[in-house]
């Protein structure tokens, strides 16, 4: 197999369940009963009072399905969500893992500046980032040959992966609900908006940009209060 190289992340909405109005329903039945399935009202008001008062429940009664390809340690960290998260992933046990690894972009901030818990990445020299290409490039053909030699020596799957970096690509299905993908957003991106900083590795805030859009398009009203009052999960 030909070694690939990417820099991207792809996140796929596959099922979508989830607009302004769950939201609503799910609030209205505290006072409304069963009669809440049928009523009418300010939507925008009273999502923008849930979220303002940390009322979290009504947000859960929505449901977002992805299809996500990222490197292993993205994966990793993204499971760390665990809340209101539901994960199916591919497994190198049973099936044998195609040779697509990720390498940086040239964009991608290479240097940690300051120390832990203050610090910024800048962007690096280009020697640095001719380093970063040619050395991590060099160690995932190296770690390739060697899953196939065991492979081809007919080790088995669950025994050969270990010798497998944590650059090589994995797919997973994710299901989450907007107040758990508004806590996922809040620690895994950043912007001007947000009422407390967050440090997000660059990799996963690209898989969490195309999410925030998705949510965006899908429950617009929600998506505006969460920003209007500070990017905080209800």
């Amino acid at each position: 197999m030909t070694i690939t190289y990417r820099s991207d992340i792809r996140v796929q909405p596959l099922r979508t369940s989830a607009m302004d109005f769950d939201v609503v329903q799910a609030a209205r039945v505290s006072t409304l009963g069963a009669d809440a399935v049928t009523s009418d009202g300010s939507t925008e008001g009273l999502i923008n009072f849930l979220m303002r008062d940390k009322h979290g429940s009504p947000f859960e009664h929505n449901s977002m399905t992805f299809l996500i390809e990222a490197p292993i340690f993205v994966a990793r960290e993204w499971m760390r969500h665990r809340v209101g998260w539901s994960y199916n992933e591919e497994s190198a046990r049973y099936r044998e893992l195609k040779p697509v690894f990720y390498v940086p972009a040239e964009d991608r901030n290479l240097r940690q500046v300051g120390k832990a818990g203050a610090y910024r990445f800048e962007p690096g020299t280009q020697l640095q980032k001719n380093i970063v290409r040619d050395v991590i490039r060099e160690s995932y053909r190296h770690s390739w040959n060697s899953y196939q030699v065991m492979l081809r020596a007919g080790i088995a799957r669950e025994v050969a992966r270990g010798v497998l970096p944590v650059g090589i690509y994995t797919s997973f299905f994710v299901t989450c609900n907007a107040r758990s993908l508004m806590h996922f957003l809040s620690l895994r991106t950043t912007s001007e908006l947000a009422k407390a900083p967050s440090f997000p590795q660059r990799e996963i805030e690209m898989a969490a940009e195309q999410m925030e859009a998705h949510f965006a398009e899908q429950m617009p009203i929600t998506y505006a209060a969460f920003n209007r009052h500070g990017r905080v999960a209800p």
